[in-house]
């Protein structure tokens, strides 16, 4: 069969630099007792190194042409291949119970960042997560506070995981070469088990206040706690959102829970 042409509409780009792919595999070295879910393996070229280190390995793709090379060229892949869209089909429905797993691909870059959505969802089902995507947000996921990278998605990762920016990877190693860097990260599931706030008030609190970034936090969430909230004072107010990290947005969260359980 011949290779996979690279669809444009999938963000297809296939890296063709095995060294690499095999950087990406150990990635998952801390946590080698779990199994794997690969998501886009495309023509196999990561999904080669997870069989080769042992890993008990599930791909899912999206692609039916690749989906085809990968049964011809993977036997050893019978039964373990889920085509379809990890986005939309649920993850009980090819890896039943809650037996954990790690996470790991070439993620395609036009939905990267919905993958990282979808895995807080499944958080504690995924200890363990690895993969190259577009280096501005590969870099953007792991920044600490304090600079231009931090964002809503950063805080949101880094309040139930410990993430790492392992290397970076030049454009000529890909075919087609994509117009951008791309970088490879490291997730480890940390001790967190409960924010001690309401989940959905804190995802709120954060996205609010990174909205109107250049502002600070008392203008941008004056809409949430109301003009007449007396606490404006607070020293977390006069700061602007990528100064805080995940514990200064929770005290926030906790501010507007007890202001709103008094009104």
């Amino acid at each position: 069969m011949q290779q996979v042409k690279a669809k444009k509409a999938l963000g297809q780009h296939f890296l063709t630099d095995l060294s690499i792919a095999q950087r990406i595999a150990a990635s998952l070295e801390p946590r080698r007792d779990l199994p794997v879910l690969e998501i886009g393996p495309g023509m196999g070229v990561l999904t080669q190194f997870l069989l080769q280190q042992g890993y008990d390995t599930r791909v899912i793709e999206i692609d039916a042409e690749s989906v085809a090379y990968l049964r011809e060229h993977f036997p050893t892949l019978e039964g373990r291949i889920i085509e379809g869209d990890f986005l939309k089909i649920p993850i009980e429905d090819y890896l039943p119970g809650d037996e954990p797993f790690a996470l790991i691909g070439n993620y395609p870059y036009n939905i990267s960042s919905q993958i990282f959505f979808r895995l807080l969802d499944y958080r504690e089902r995924i200890p363990c997560c690895a993969g190259m995507l577009q280096r501005e947000v590969a870099k953007r996921l792991a920044s600490p506070p304090g600079n231009k990278d931090y964002g809503i998605l950063s805080v949101l990762l880094q309040a139930w995981y410990d993430v790492e920016y392992l290397f970076t990877v030049d454009e000529h190693v890909f075919n087609p070469p994509p117009k951008v860097k791309s970088g490879v990260i490291r997730l480890l599931r940390n001790e967190r088990t409960d924010l001690g706030v309401p989940e959905a008030l804190f995802k709120q609190v954060v996205k609010t206040g990174f909205n109107q970034r250049r502002k600070t936090l008392r203008n941008s969430l004056k809409g949430l706690f109301g003009a007449d909230y007396t606490g404006f004072d607070h020293p977390l107010f006069s700061k602007r959102p990528e100064q805080l990290g995940v514990e200064e947005f929770i005290t926030l969260t906790r501010l507007l829970q007890e202001h709103q359980s008094k009104a």
